[in-house]
């Protein structure tokens, strides 16, 4: 069931035509399917045979609709699932401060998507916070939280990169509700990075991770948003999804820093004109090597240039 109160939801019947211009709209008029047709992704477009997101009314049948109730996630990262059960490969991961939009609150379950790129999924409610506007981001590989304003202070905890923090600069610390963040770890949000392959680099041996998007665990689509988030780019989660971003590059053009390079159900960033940066399982880890190495173990399918 709906599991809060704050989550609005309708059933839905047949259409049915307006009584008079003056009556207001039926659940039966507001949910009739005029849209265009929809070419349904299970990954960003939330439904379910009992449920799906009223956004989809219209263009999608189902039993009941719900409007998204806005959540956060606290202070550590959360895996996101697609099915409400931790034992399989998570989908994805949801970092401190990004929002969640929650559609059904269900046991130690919450199902909705990740606002950032409206990837569905089921993470744990109790990984999930009010919201707060965020004033900065985390743009170092990992953020120390301190108990006090000293460097020398032993750390409580770590925001990985990409976290959205709410806090005050003074004396070269962000002070936040969860303590003091040395302020050459973040960013002002809006304070874009330039360079996608830069950020990558800070994620230089972080272990590759099937579904992850932090320095704890991360996956070549991952590396990419991340790398690209920082530097003010919206980009999907997975990377067959990421085709759509740049221009398409002829086979025969040279490539540069910053190209994206796209193989069977993989992704790399260009270093320079022969070597890419990569979260891959065949080395286990974030790693730099030589491209003509990568297509040997799988052929590129497509390049492209982001500016």
């Amino acid at each position: 069931m709906t599991a809060s109160n704050e989550i609005s939801s309708w059933t839905a019947r047949p259409a049915a035509p307006p009584r008079n211009e003056d009556s207001s709209s039926s659940t039966a008029e507001r949910f009739s399917l005029a849209g265009p047709s929809l070419i349904l992704d299970a990954r960003v477009h939330a439904y379910r045979r009992d449920l799906a997101d009223v956004a989809l009314a219209g263009q999608l049948f189902a039993p009941h609709y719900a409007r998204a109730l806005v959540r956060q996630c606290g202070s550590r990262p959360t895996f996101v699932f697609s099915t409400p059960s931790s034992e399989g490969q998570p989908a994805s991961e949801l970092l401190p401060g990004e929002e969640f939009a929650v559609l059904e609150f269900s046991g130690r379950w919450a199902w909705g998507y990740c606002r950032h790129d409206h990837y569905v999924g089921y993470v744990e409610a109790i990984a999930l916070v009010e919201p707060q506007a965020p004033t900065h981001i985390v743009a170092a590989a990992a953020a120390p939280i301190l108990p006090e304003s000293d460097v020398h202070a032993p750390a409580i905890g770590h925001l990985p990169m990409g976290s959205r923090v709410s806090g005050h600069e003074g004396h070269g610390f962000l002070a936040t509700d969860s303590g003091f963040i040395p302020y050459t770890h973040v960013r002002e949000l809006g304070a874009w990075e330039h360079d996608p392959v830069h950020v990558a680099e800070r994620l230089l041996g972080s272990p590759y991770l099937l579904g992850g998007r932090s320095i704890r665990g991360i996956d070549c689509s991952g590396l990419v948003q991340l790398s690209l988030g920082l530097c003010g780019t919206h980009a999907p989660r997975d990377s067959d999804q990421q085709h759509v971003l740049g221009e398409r590059l002829d086979p025969e053009a040279p490539l540069q820093h910053g190209d994206l390079v796209f193989f069977h159900g993989h992704v790399a960033l260009m270093m320079d004109e022969a070597r890419v940066i990569h979260a891959t399982a065949h080395s286990g880890h974030v790693t730099i090597e030589p491209l003509e190495a990568v297509a040997s173990r799988t052929a590129i399918v497509e390049r492209r240039r982001l500016r």
